[in-house]
């Protein structure tokens, strides 16, 4: 347990690090243009970046020891950052936020890259509580991992509005790549006790087919990721939309404090978690908080009041843990460990991949449509029954119509057939792993 918390804190000054640079991205480019439709494209092309290489990052964790593939995503963070520093300093301003030219988008692909990578260690984190944590301690240590995420996710808002606010893009970018030299050093100097892993001469690159038969082996799990994969479409309007929404009704150093003050939910989520577990059957806590959620997106913008959203936000916060946490903790349990690693990586290759459809498709459906038509007189008086008056009604009430789709597609899932075979497959599956005892 020790290694693992080593592993958890050492994760998260990481995370931190890298979700600190990609906020000062989103926050500098909408500051800048004041561009929902590129800052919709952005976070889509985060989330294709992850779906594209999250198979490739499941297989390398199966296939390496986890220690080593965490060393190697650092590294990888760190060199993609010297070039954006690089590039940051040898290009002017006007010339690196003209989305016509190439430097922008050179610029951000490098920058998501160095962010995307961060996937990878998660991915080996994932696959850590099963090699140094009792099983019965599973939910439990999940619930730590959704605890320090909590921790960085307010860090992140709170530092990178601040630090695009007073110091700007070139001394963000600085600090991340200095912060990233930090947690590799750490790993350096760690050692984990670790089973020798079995080379098999057959075995892709990207074994996708290998991920997909671990997930089919279980009753009922292709079914699950194929539920959080459509839920994720719902988190694609989220992405594309909240930050433009809050940075409406807020400055950009205000906004990441407040956003900071709601990332507190998270810290409360996961302590829950981790204290507490996810009950005799996490299937079941999961789609009732994912109903939860649905409602409060559905009513959190409802009317233009700070207060509100950010009250939204923070109980948001308090069930994402728990909803992640779940489908992790199932995983854990029901996939041979020498499998997980594409199992997680199967999951998080549809999961990510449908977000950024969503967020492809609104932000410019919201830019040049639903946004534009609210603002007007006629458009304000049609919906202010629903929305009241405010600023950007049109975000709040694409932000309505996502919730309630939140909630039926929960309701639907849990009449399913597949629900209670998982369900069956978790119960039955024995609580064993090739836990490792520190020392071994």
């Amino acid at each position: 347990m020790r290694t693992f918390l080593h592993l958890l804190v050492n994760t998260a000054v990481a995370n931190l690090t890298s979700n600190f640079l990609w906020f000062a991205l989103v926050f500098w480019v909408y500051v800048e243009t004041q561009s929902i439709l590129v800052n919709g494209l952005l976070g889509g092309a985060y989330m294709l970046i992850i779906a594209a290489c999250s198979m490739y990052f499941g297989s390398l964790v199966d296939r390496y020891r986890k220690l080593f593939v965490m060393r190697l995503s650092g590294w990888a963070s760190l060199s993609a950052f010297l070039i954006v520093c690089a590039m940051f300093f040898s290009i002017p301003r006007a010339t690196l936020l003209d989305f016509g030219a190439p430097w922008f988008w050179v610029f951000s692909t490098i920058l998501l890259a160095g962010c995307v990578v961060e996937v990878l260690r998660n991915l080996a984190l994932s696959t850590t509580v099963t090699l140094l944590v009792a099983p019965e301690r599973h939910a439990n240590a999940n619930g730590l991992v959704g605890t320090v995420q909590g921790l960085a996710f307010i860090a992140t808002s709170v530092f990178s509005g601040l630090s695009v606010g007073f110091l700007g893009m070139g001394p963000t970018i600085l600090i991340a790549t200095a912060c990233t030299a930090i947690p590799l050093l750490h790993l350096h100097l760690l050692r984990v006790s670790e089973p020798e892993i079995q080379r098999d001469p057959e075995r892709r690159a990207v074994d996708f087919g290998g991920g997909f038969r671990a997930v089919r082996a279980v009753p009922g799990l292709l079914a699950l990721i194929i539920f959080t994969t459509f839920n994720n479409l719902a988190s694609g309007v989220f992405m594309a939309l909240l930050d433009p929404y809050g940075l409406t009704l807020f400055s950009v150093e205000a906004w990441g404090i407040l956003f900071g003050l709601a990332s507190t939910g998270f810290l409360v989520g996961g302590a829950l978690v981790a204290a507490r577990g996810l009950g005799a059957n996490p299937i079941r806590t999961m789609l009732i908080l994912v109903a939860v959620s649905g409602v409060l997106g559905a009513v959190f913008t409802i009317r233009d009041a700070p207060w509100l959203f950010v009250l939204g936000l923070w109980l948001f916060g308090i069930l994402m843990p728990a909803i992640e946490a779940a489908e992790q903790t199932v995983i854990q349990r029901v996939v041979p460990f020498a499998s997980q690693g594409r199992a997680f990586g199967f999951a998080m290759t549809f999961e990510a991949g449908t977000a950024p459809i969503t967020s492809f498709a609104i932000a410019p459906v919201a830019a040049l449509w639903i946004v534009p038509a609210l603002e007007t007189p006629q458009g304000q008086a049609d919906w202010s029954w629903l929305l009241g008056t405010g600023d950007a009604r049109g975000i709040a009430l694409i932000f309505v119509a996502t919730g309630l789709v939140t909630v039926l597609l929960a309701g639907g899932a849990a009449l399913t057939r597949s629900y209670r075979r998982l369900s069956r497959s978790y119960a039955e599956a024995p609580a064993v792993g090739p836990f490792v005892a520190e020392g071994a």
